[in-house]
């Protein structure tokens, strides 16, 4: 492991290439700019904001949102297409996971596209399972949902 994940502001301007990188090949996956749920998350809405970074060189970000006393949401997880595949990812979701349990929350929830495969294979390979679409999701015709538990 050659990278360091860190906390960062949500304007951090690393981090918010990133989430502009990310938007663009959504978009593109997509077809349009109309792939999200209940919009885009706010600053105010997030709790942690994570960024990996190798030499100064930004490589993928997740956050989470609190949904209540005892779970919160994975958001803007994203990989650069070159780091992919390097195990960036899934160092980034266990920091969350870390984060999560530090805040006494037991459980990791996310949605996810119906064009996105690859996150829906990552997250199954690590030990999220599918559940019904939750809050602002429910009704979407593109999300799927995920959750585990972290006890």
């Amino acid at each position: 492991m050659d990278w360091t994940i860190a906390e960062r502001p949500w304007d951090d301007p690393a981090g918010a290439a990133l989430r502009r990188a990310q938007r663009a090949e959504l978009d593109a996956r997509y077809g349009s700019d109309d792939h999200e749920p209940g919009g885009a998350p706010q600053a105010s809405e997030i709790d942690i904001f994570l960024v990996a970074e190798r030499a100064g060189e930004a490589l993928g970000c997740g956050a989470l949102r609190r949904l209540d006393a005892n779970s919160a949401e994975i958001k803007r997880m994203y990989v650069t297409p070159a780091s992919r595949g390097s195990g960036v990812s899934t160092a980034i979701l266990r920091a969350l996971e870390a984060a999560a349990r530090e805040r006494g929350w037991t459980t990791m929830r996310l949605e996810t596209g119906s064009e996105q495969p690859e996150a829906i294979r990552f997250y199954q390979r690590e030990g999220y399972r599918e559940i019904p679409l939750f809050g602002k999701y429910v009704g979407s015709p593109i999300s799927r949902c995920f959750e585990r538990s972290l006890t």
